[in-house]
């Protein structure tokens, strides 16, 4: 018997943007490439821009999770991109993130991830804090991905 079971389950609900959440692809769905690049007025960030962030940042908290010898960006600078970005790019990120968000998905599903346990390369982090930094931090900025969009169909 798996003593984390529901917790596990309530993890994955998260990462996959369900419940009061949204997930990327629905978040993304139809957003026009070609306004990727635009900043609304008083908007800090483009989506291009948001999309990347979450990217990034979750690579970085997936890598960390899996790997002793990752070395995380310098912050706050390498969590954004430095370039406009090409609908290429869009799709290249979207691909990416999906492809992290499984292999967090896949760890926190693994019966044999102790939830709990200390990650040992960490100072006090565990997965579990992991994979809600991940869920929290990727709900925060597809919220604003889905504000921008609406915002560009208005204009």
């Amino acid at each position: 018997m798996d003593p984390q079971k529901e917790l596990r389950e309530h993890l994955i609900e998260l990462l996959e943007g369900q419940s009061a959440h949204t997930d990327l692809e629905s978040a993304i769905k139809d957003f026009p490439t070609d306004m990727i690049n635009v900043r609304i007025e008083h908007s800090p960030h483009t989506a291009w821009e948001l999309l990347e962030h979450i990217r990034i940042a979750q690579w970085d908290i997936l890598e960390f999770s899996y790997n002793a010898k990752h070395k995380s960006p310098e912050w706050p600078e390498g969590y954004w991109p430095k370039k406009k970005g090409t609908a290429k790019e869009w799709k290249k990120s979207v691909t990416q993130i999906l492809k992290d968000l499984k292999a967090m998905r896949k760890l926190v599903v693994d019966k044999k991830t102790d939830l709990y346990a200390r990650i040992p390369h960490g100072d006090g982090q565990t997965i579990l804090r992991e994979a809600l930094l991940v869920a929290d931090h990727n709900a925060y900025h597809l919220g604003q991905l889905v504000l921008l969009k609406r915002m560009l169909e208005d204009n």
